[in-house]
């Protein structure tokens, strides 16, 4: 049986280690569930497509996936997306739908409590 070993990249360990802290520094539970979807393995980790947003989200919403966003659909929402990571074309289109795309660390700093912030994934 091989031991649990969570993320190998650096810069995602540290991102989880500081999204709990922050949790519990700021009396913020949502932090903590974004920092325990960060920390899944390679093959659980969140992928979520442009459709799948804006089937999910309201015009001027702010969001964050505890993952990948892709490009696949279309997207005519104005809203903010904080994710880990964004393909090219993803970022692409949410900015040409006048989105905003943020890094969870920026929507951290923007937001310290995350409120009226829906979790996509």
């Amino acid at each position: 049986m091989s031991k649990k070993t969570g993320p190998t990249n650096p810069y995602l360990r540290k991102l989880a280690e500081n999204l709990r802290i922050k949790s519990r520094e700021l009396n913020a539970p949502i932090w903590a569930v974004i920092a325990e979807k960060l920390s899944k393995p390679t093959r659980q980790r969140i992928e979520v497509n442009l459709s799948d947003i804006e089937r999910h989200t309201s015009d001027g919403e702010t969001i964050i996936v505890p993952g990948v966003v892709l490009a696949a659909g279309v997207l005519s929402k104005k809203i903010s997306v904080a994710a880990w990571k964004f393909s090219p074309a993803a970022e692409e289109k949410i900015k040409s739908a006048a989105g905003e795309c943020l890094t969870i660390e920026n929507l951290l700093e923007k937001n310290p409590k995350g409120s009226n912030v829906k979790i996509i994934s």
